[in-house]
Order: C-alpha cells, then sequence, then structure tokens
C-alpha cells in the first residue's frame, strides 16, 4: 500500500480514536501495528489466515517488526530518561512540604506593597520552581493552593487571578531543567545540555513578558489588583530596599563562602592541578582564591557595617524562605554545567536535596516519601506507556517511508520557509489542543524535524543568521515555546484542569479558559520572536 494512504488512515484513525476516549498510548500502539500490516503484509487486511506467510509475520524476529522494536528498546534503555522520575519525585516533594509557601512568604514581603505585587510573585515563585525541577502539573497545583486564595481575598480581578497562576506555572516546559526538552533530546539525539543552555534566554523572556504585561495592566487598571493594607512588621519604600540590599549581602557571603571552601578544597587535594590539555575549573584555581576571599569580606562588612546588624537580622528573617530554592537550583543546575554530573545524576541530587531540606525543617516523613512516590509512579507510568505506543507508531512510519513522503511534499512544494514553519507552528498549536505533548514530540518532530533541517538556512527569521548546526537546538526550544501554548489552549488544555482540581467552587472551566486569552497571546508573542529572531537562542551557547 502507498504511503500517501497510509498517511491519510493515520491521521483520520488518530482523531477518531481519540475523540472516543481512547487512551493514546493505547491508540498509538494499534495505529502503528496497522501501519505495520498496511506497508509489509496488507494480505492480514483481507484474510486473517494468512498469518504467517508474509514479510512481517513469516520469521518472528527479523525484518521491520525486529527494527521497531529494537527502536523502543534502544529508546527505553536511554539512561537519561531516568532523570524523568527523580525530577517528578523531587517536585512531588516540593509540593507536599513546606518549602514553596515559605518561599511564597519571602517574595510576598518584598513585594507586597507594589500594585500587582502578589501576582509577580505568582511568577517568580513559578520561574524558580520551573528551575528547581521542570515539571508542570505540580506547579500549577502548588500555586492554585497558595496564590489564588491570597490573590483573590485581596480583591484581585478573577481572571488575571486564574491566568497569572495557569501561564506562570506552564514556565516549567521552557526553563531548565525542562523534562519536555529532555525527551526532545532523547528523540532527536541533540544535546540535552545545550538544549537547556538555548533555552535559558527564550524561557525567561517569557516570564519576563508575563510579568511586564501583569504590571503594565494593573497600573493600567488599578482596580484589577487593588494593594493591601500595611502589614504590621512592613517598613517604608526606602528602608524596604535597605534591608534587601542586606539580605543580598548575606547572600554574598555565603555563596562566595561555599566557593572559597570549594577552591581551598581543590587546591589541597590538588586537583586543580591541570595537566597538559585541560581546561581550568572555573572559579576553582589557586589563583582565584583572593578574589573569592574578597567577596566573602565584602559581603560580610556590608551586612554587619553598612546595613547593620539588627537590619540584618530583620533581612534574614524576611528573606531566608528563598536560601532552600536558591539551593536545589544551584545544586541541580550547577551540577549540571558545572560538568560535576549529567542531567540523571543531577536529578537524584536535587531530589535528595529537597529531601535534606525537608527534613532539616522538620517535615520529612514516610507518609510525605509514600505519597511524592505514589504520584511519581503514576505520573511516569503514564509518561512511560505514551513513550511506548508514540515511538511505536513513529517508528513504524518511519519504515513505511512517512517522513521522507511528507518531506518531499513539502520541500517539492517550493513553499516560502517561513511560510513552511509557520504551517508547522499551526499544526503544532492545533495537535496540541488535542493531545499530549510526549505524543507529539515522539509523532510529529521526527517528521518535521529532518523537513527543517533540509529549509535554506538563511531563509530561518529575519534577524540574525542561525548557524547550521544549531538548528535542532532552535527547532527544540521552539517547540517547546509551541508546547507553553498547548498547555493552555481550549478545550483540553491540561492546565486548566489541574487548576480546577484545586480551585473554589464558584470557578468553573469557563472561567478558567476566559482568564487564559491575554496571556495565550503573550505566549503567541515570544514564539513569533523566536521564529523572527533565531540565533537568540545561541546568546548563550
Amino acid at each position: 500500500m502507498d504511503v500517501g494512504t497510509i498517511s491519510l488512515v493515520l491521521v483520520l484513525g488518530l482523531i477518531v480514536l481519540l475523540a472516543i476516549g481512547m487512551p493514546l498510548g493505547l491508540a498509538s500502539g494499534c495505529l502503528a501495528a496497522l501501519v505495520l500490516i498496511m506497508k509489509f503484509e496488507p494480505a492480514l487486511l483481507t484474510n486473517p489466515f494468512s498469518f504467517g506467510e508474509g514479510l512481517l509475520t513469516k520469521n518472528p524476529g527479523t525484518g521491520p517488526l525486529y527494527i521497531l522494536t529494537q527502536k523502543i528498546f534502544d529508546l527505553m534503555t536511554e539512561y537519561v530518561l531516568l532523570s524523568v522520575p527523580l525530577f517528578i519525585f523531587m517536585a512531588a516533594l516540593l509540593e507536599r512540604s513546606g518549602i514553596a509557601k515559605a518561599m511564597y512568604d519571602s517574595l510576598d514581603y518584598w513585594l507586597s506593597q507594589v500594585r500587582g505585587g502578589i501576582a509577580v510573585v505568582t511568577s517568580l515563585m513559578a520561574v524558580i520552581m520551573a528551575a528547581m525541577s521542570g515539571i508542570i502539573g505540580g506547579e500549577v497545583v502548588l500555586l492554585g493552593l497558595i496564590a489564588l486564595p491570597q490573590m483573590l481575598r485581596l480583591g484581585y480581578n478573577q481572571n488575571l487571578a486564574i491566568g497569572t497562576i495557569c501561564a506562570s506555572g506552564s514556565l516549567g516546559t521552557m526553563i531548565p531543567p525542562s523534562i519536555v526538552l529532555i525527551i526532545y533530546g532523547l528523540i532527536t539525539e541533540t544535546s540535552i545540555k545545550s538544549l537547556f543552555t538555548g533555552a535559558f534566554v527564550p524561557g525567561f523572556m517569557l516570564a519576563s513578558f508575563i510579568i511586564i504585561y501583569i504590571l503594565v495592566r494593573v497600573n493600567l487598571n488599578p482596580t484589577l489588583a487593588p494593594l493591601p493594607e500595611p502589614r504590621e512588621d512592613d517598613v517604608p519604600g526606602l528602608q524596604k530596599l535597605a534591608m534587601f540590599g542586606a539580605f543580598l549581602s548575606i547572600l554574598l557571603a555565603g555563596f562566595a563562602t561555599l566557593l572559597l571552601l570549594r577552591v581551598l578544597y581543590f587546591t589541597v587535594t590538588g586537583q586543580n592541578v591541570l595537566e597538559s590539555g585541560e581546561d581550568p575549573i572555573a572559579w576553582g584555581m589557586p589563583h582565584h582564591i583572593p578574589y573569592v576571599a574578597a567577596a566573602v569580606a565584602i559581603g560580610i562588612v556590608l551586612a554587619l557595617f553598612v546595613f547593620g546588624r539588627e537590619r540584618s537580622a530583620k533581612a534574614w528573617e524576611h528573606g531566608k524562605g528563598l536560601v532552600p530554592p536558591f539551593t536545589v537550583i544551584g545544586v541541580v543546575l550547577g551540577s549540571i554545567y558545572g560538568g560535576v554530573t549529567g542531567i540523571t545524576e543531577a536529578a537524584g541530587m536535587g531530589a535528595l536535596a529537597v529531601f535534606i531540606i525537608a527534613a532539616l525543617r522538620g517535615e520529612a516523613s514516610v507518609g510525605l516519601v509514600w505519597d511524592s512516590l505514589m504520584r511519581t509512579l503514576r505520573s511516569t507510568g503514564t509518561i512511560i506507556w505514551v513513550t511506548i505506543g508514540a515511538a511505536a507508531l513513529a517508528g513504524s512510519y518511519t519504515l513505511a517511508g512517512g517522513p521522507s513522503y511528507i518531506a518531499n511534499i513539502i520541500v517539492g512544494s517550493e513553499m516560502p520557509t517561513m511560510l513552511v514553519l509557520l504551517s508547522m507552528m499551526v499544526i503544532l498549536l492545533f495537535m496540541g489542543a488535542f493531545m499530549d505533548w510526549v505524543g507529539i514530540v515522539l509523532l510529529i518532530i521526527p517528521v518535521f524535524l529532518p523537513i527543517v533541517k533540509k529549509l535554506p538556512i538563511e531563509e530561518i527569521g529575519f534577524i540574525g543568521q542561525l548557524e547550521p548546526h544549531y538548528v535542532s537546538i532552535w527547532f527544540g526550544v521552539l517547540f517547546c515555546m509551541n508546547m507553553q501554548v498547548s498547555f493552555l489552549s481550549p478545550p483540553f488544555g491540561p492546565a486548566a484542569f489541574y487548576l480546577k482540581s484545586v480551585a473554589p467552587p464558584h470557578i468553573s472551566l469557563t472561567d478558567i479558559f476566559r482568564g487564559f486569552l491575554p496571556f495565550i497571546c503573550v505566549q503567541l508573542l515570544a514564539l513569533s520572536v523566536l521564529l523572527i529572531w533565531p540565533s537568540i537562542v545561541t546568546v548563550l551557547l
């Protein structure tokens, strides 16, 4: 059977099976079997008794079926895939401990007297949590539990509160260590560390767009975000600014002390004595000791003598809730970019760091670990089964020649490069409204990425020039930005259902989707920036 007919049956079959409610993993697996039969043994469709006579079934363990099972086995035994349950476990620990609540209280103190400050605090908290674990659902639920009641109690506009929580809570797809980027890297054999680096600037750009939108909107219409009553422990603006400076001084002294201990350890043990051809350790060489020691001294002098002991003590009391999250971020991303560990080990270290912090806070218990493990098992099980089914379908379609068929159609149509990319974005946006991101990255990306690589590199974007070896990284970040929109897109935007599970009864799904609309426009603006200026991904590479 020709590839065109198989492609049509595949699309229609996927739509029908998803429409009747069949799980994506099972639907993908059934269609994978159908594609293999249609391509390699179509006689089975008309005469099932011919089983064992064709290319597909005559010699089990050989031919297309063997190639497909080997592909799935190779994917499921990828070492980096272990990082997914570890990041989910870390996010579950965060959600059930008091670390996130303490972080929210600290941010709230510093920004409570800014108009729209609670919404900005919610966005900043989402950014920090995204940089800790890269999980989306847990962030939305946690923000819905902590921030939504606070904003509604203070008289914030309901749509603004809902949109802020869900748009900010979805930042885990963009900001490293994003699980979406990990799966994309595995499927496309792209460096996950490079994907993380490339996603930094676009991810924080999107976060800044959300915060700027909130600040502009609430200042144009102050009734959307009334200022709260001053707190008993609040201080005037300039004094609070001085307190924040004292807190930053304490952080500087603490961080520089850790760096000093690190470089002294390397020096004493001789680990920073370089052999021929070795690269120097970043801030770990003997000549760095005076600079790091000076930073420690500056931090101590500022905290104790410039800002004063009393002010610094008060600043620490209100700001210490930010220290554990930044510690976890430093453990995860610092170990990756410091060359200490790989992605998987960093995820394990992050989960251990969160548990130790919870234990030091007196919150660790058997119940906490058990609940976190159960959530990890459920979430990982869903991802794994979807991965197996979608990988089977993508592999069978590839064996049938589908990606080459579609690539030849698109490239041969002589469409302008940007129109091809826009068409892909529309397809991804449409698929994202109905399908989980795991299915999309496994089914659509293996088809789209080879096409993108064949496009004239000089015609991609309008500002800057993208290097050919960065195309896979840019398209991965672009895909993640697209998935940002899918998490809010009706009718099946998952962020809406996550929030609905913890929202007050009077907030309906219709209310939630209505609150999304302005933030979807903000996300589309960020997506447009990536299309117009693709080299923004390479700023840190």
